[in-house]
């Protein structure tokens, strides 16, 4: 049978990263590709705890259906959290929990982007919202990334050029793929724009909390007066990915479309996720838990820059990092960065993320790629590490 997709989803490929990630079960692959959370880093003995406690206690709620706003005590949890701790939440405001973040950009698109409107990203930018504002038919426009965050010449210049600009999107914390941070004056100046622009800001930010050098910097969303930015988090990065446990903050005309939108989806978050993950909030050291996680990805950040240094002899560079989970790497432009990638599987059996993966148009001239630090062991690490410079030898 000829089975007939809509224009949007036919044009849509795999994800290039979780083709990779097949990879990852071959004897002896070590992967850089992955970007999960390091097992050591996951509290399963808090987690055990709680879920038989409320399994004991409230198992019919924990069973049952839920509203699709949230369990009520983790938004109240949610709410007085980024109202204290980060001044990301308004009397305007209200919050959704979503299954996971990436459920936002879903439910962004759907309620904002008609067919052809624009969203500006950031270039490069994650896969993931890539192809769920492609889902929609939106046309993608790239703004690059500079060591600081967007180019603001070159954001304005986009916000010239495309009127039906819906949203910008942005990970303005360890940006994924190239790990840069945005700087405060550069959040001010993207706040500014949009409000000049009249457009919204999808702030995601899932690793602001896993920051292991350097001082915070203020999220957009504490900036914003006027109900033009919508802020995602997760707790996929600092709890559990396989919970889907995530959350939008946004002016509350807003969030009850995002409702509507998610009502049509999913119903709701899994009600057992959500009450464990306020449990674990209200009962166990959050802060704590915090420190451990970000100790772990210090160490590995800094072992994988130490080897990039050593076996890479110059010839790759890449942005150093304070937090997140990600290394950019950019090879001599005279280097076929395809190539590379695949040798590296293919002779070296080491997986890496090519970077056209993350660009709007996958065949535009690109010599970057990325790793990942947080997945492997120590040992794989070096060795994998050990292996690149064999290979980077070569060329």
């Amino acid at each position: 049978m000829n089975y007939n997709f809509t224009q949007s989803i036919a044009s849509l490929a795999p994800s290039a990263i979780r083709e990779i990630l097949k990879y990852s079960g071959v004897p002896g692959m070590i992967s850089f590709a992955a970007g999960n959370p390091s097992p050591e880093a996951f509290p399963i003995k808090d987690i055990e705890k709680i879920t038989k406690k409320i399994l004991k206690n409230n198992p019919v709620a924990a069973l049952q259906y839920s509203i699709t706003e949230g369990y009520a005590p983790l938004r109240d949890t949610m709410k007085k959290y980024m109202s204290e701790k980060w001044n990301s939440f308004s009397d305007d405001d209200e919050l959704i929990i979503t299954s996971g973040a990436q459920q936002v950009m879903d439910l962004m698109t759907k309620a904002f982007v008609e067919k052809g409107d624009t969203i500006i990203c950031e270039k490069p930018t994650f896969i993931g919202s890539l192809n769920a504002f492609r889902s929609y038919g939106a046309n993608l426009v790239g703004v690059e990334v500079d060591n600081d965050g967007m180019n603001i010449l070159s954001l304005e210049k986009a916000l010239k050029e495309n009127k039906n600009a819906k949203f910008i999107y942005t990970i303005p914390n360890f940006q994924n793929p190239s790990g840069v941070t945005m700087s405060y004056e550069k959040r001010k100046e993207v706040y500014s724009l949009a409000k000049k622009y009249g457009v919204l800001i999808l702030e995601d930010n899932p690793y602001g909390e896993i920051r292991f050098a350097g001082e915070n910097i203020p999220n957009i969303k504490s900036l914003d007066n006027e109900g033009l930015v919508v802020y995602a988090g997760s707790f996929s990065k600092v709890l559990s990915p396989g919970m889907r446990v995530g959350y939008a903050i946004a002016n509350k005309q807003v969030i009850a479309k995002l409702t509507v939108c998610k009502q049509t989806s999913d119903v709701h978050t899994t009600a057992l996720t959500q009450m464990i993950t306020n449990e674990f909030m209200n009962t166990v050291d959050f802060e704590k838990h915090l420190q451990k996680i970000r100790e772990i990805y210090r160490k590995k950040a800094n072992l994988m820059m130490k080897l990039m240094d050593e076996e890479f002899d110059g010839k790759i560079t890449y942005n150093k990092v304070e937090g997140g989970l990600f290394i950019w790497c950019k090879l001599p432009k005279n280097v076929d960065m395809m190539d590379f990638c695949t040798r590296a599987i293919k002779e070296k059996q080491v997986a890496l993320v090519p970077g056209s993966a993350f660009l709007i148009d996958e065949n535009e001239e690109c010599h970057e790629f990325r790793t990942n630090y947080s997945t492997p062991t120590e040992e794989q690490l070096i060795t994998g590490m050990q292996k690149l410079g064999e290979l980077v030898k070569e060329i």
